[in-house]
């Protein structure tokens, strides 16, 4: 928790005060796609891609593993989360795919990886709402982890792995002709 409050709060979205009435509150100014564009703003394009390399290694290993230890069950039921995705509103659609990402990974068994994972999610998660924010974008972000779902459940680890470095890429792509448009 105290992890995600420092990066909330480096992020201008928390303010915290001290004292008899204090604790951690949402800022009045918050806005996190303000937050999101003006961070791929002050982000290289170098930096950005080693963000989406670092994540499609991180993520890539885990689908990977986790079509080879998952059991379809468990796929099931990360597949029936997905089932009504599109009657949330847009924001809502993004967390679910937020957690939709980590439950996959968590299938890998690795305790270590899904922190990683984790960690990885809370800072790129960002970007992916300030790409998501299109619907069509959405949808394809949706897509993909629907296909993630399919390989990890035929325990096809490189099918799993290749669509997850789509993904990755193309979100890449994304903030990157963000990033270009100023």
């Amino acid at each position: 928790m105290r992890e995600a409050l420092l990066a909330l709060r480096g992020r201008g979205l928390v303010v915290t005060r001290r004292g008899r009435n204090g604790g951690s509150f949402v800022a009045a100014h918050a806005d996190p796609l303000t937050f999101a564009r003006e961070a791929v703003r002050r982000t290289s394009r170098l930096a950005l891609r080693d963000l989406g390399a670092h994540y499609a290694a991180i993520t890539g290993a885990c689908v990977r593993l986790a079509a080879r230890r998952a059991d379809p069950s468990e796929t099931q039921r990360v597949r029936r989360r997905m089932e009504h995705i599109e009657e949330l509103d847009a924001e809502a659609q993004r967390r679910l795919l937020d957690d939709v990402q980590i439950e996959i990974v968590a299938l890998s068994q690795s305790a270590r990886l899904t922190r990683e994972q984790m960690k990885l999610q809370a800072e790129l998660s960002p970007f992916l709402r300030l790409v998501a924010h299109e619907t069509e974008n959405l949808r394809r972000q949706g897509a993909h982890l629907a296909a993630v779902i399919d390989a990890v459940e035929a325990a096809d680890p490189d099918a799993a792995g290749a669509r997850t470095e789509l993904m990755v890429a193309e979100t890449i792509d994304a903030l990157i002709r963000i990033q270009a448009t100023g």
